[in-house]
């Protein structure tokens, strides 16, 4: 696995506590579990001006790794503003970390880009970029409106790059779309629309599906996004494809009818969302994911730094789709 022994995973299971504010004030987290079997993370800063990483030999001991800023924001024109939701992968080869910005000059000019690592060790070794996230030469559409989240996974040998955007006039709607990679920065296929918001509980403040993340299981892929506006009526919903089945085709994902996870007002925990997938030192998927622990929020919620990472255990039920639980 990773050079732990017995004792030591046990040790370092004990030292992570659920559904309880585990990095403060991290928004959009995301943790990612390596080969060699170190854990890094990272997310959405208050300041939305950097993107930071940690990095530590178990999952618990995320919470007080060092933490260092491997990129900041430009003084002016593109990613000089809301620098969200970065995302590490290791993909055909090379780390590399999906993110999005704005621009001081417009600051929701939004838009996907990506960084390059240029060795192995990606919390040593020197970051570029490579721009802006390219579709495909016959695809008129992505990208040329607010588009952020993007994340990728890879199934049956392809690499796949999922992503929000904002399409219509007036107060816009976020869908979410799906293409096949032809290099880990530039798309081979035109965009696909995966689900828009359908249903009222999308619908809150802002018609919303952002923050996808994909959970390969049971033969099966488990697309979690999240919907609404962020304050306690942010949600979870999710898609599931067979592995077998054209990634590309909308019919192939069937679109759950209601959130997979919401506020709890019994536990405290309010508008769970913009999740990631991790497994713990024995292999358990763990689900990542930002809440608050105040139903009220003081001023524009999308300002208020109170969204914490947490950690939850993943269970699944008789016909192998995960269950996602507060409590």
């Amino acid at each position: 696995m990773d050079g732990m022994n017995g004792e030591e995973i046990m040790e370092a299971d004990k030292k992570l506590e659920f559904n309880k504010p585990w990095i403060l004030q991290r928004a959009d987290p995301y943790v990612l579990r390596a080969e060699d079997g170190s854990y890094y993370f990272t997310a959405s800063v208050p300041e939305y001006d950097k993107i930071v990483l940690r990095k530590s030999d178990t999952l618990a001991g995320l919470a007080d790794a060092e933490e260092i800023a491997i990129w900041t924001k430009h003084d002016k024109g593109i990613m000089s503003k809301h620098i969200w939701a970065p995302e590490l992968h290791f993909c055909m080869g090379k780390w590399y970390v999906y993110f999005a910005g704005g621009d001081v000059d417009d600051i929701w000019a939004i838009r996907p880009y990506v960084l390059e690592c240029q060795g192995p060790d990606p919390m040593t070794d020197p970051w570029i970029e490579k721009g802006k996230m390219k579709c495909a030469d016959d695809d008129e559409f992505s990208f040329r409106a607010f588009s952020l989240d993007g994340t990728i996974f890879e199934n049956k040998g392809d690499w796949y790059y999922i992503w929000a955007e904002k399409v219509g006039v007036g107060r816009q709607i976020s869908n979410l779309y799906i293409g096949k990679m032809k290099t880990p920065y530039e798309l081979e296929t035109v965009q696909v629309m995966l689900t828009t918001p359908d249903y009222d509980w999308e619908r809150v403040g802002f018609w919303v599906n952002e923050g996808p993340s994909v959970l390969k299981r049971n033969g099966k892929l488990f697309l979690t996004y999240s919907a609404s506006e962020t304050g306690a009526c942010y949600c979870m919903g999710m898609l599931t494809a067979d592995e077998n089945a054209d990634l590309l085709d909308p019919l192939s994902w069937k679109k759950e009818r209601y959130p997979v996870l919401k506020s709890s007002e019994e536990l405290g925990i309010y508008g769970p969302g913009h999740n990631s997938f991790t497994v713990d030192e024995k292999g358990n998927d763990i689900l990542v994911f930002h809440a608050r622990t105040e139903k009220e929020i003081v001023g524009d919620p999308l300002y208020n730094p109170n969204r914490h990472a947490m950690l939850s255990k993943i269970e699944y039920d008789e016909k192998g789709y995960p269950v996602f639980k507060l409590g």
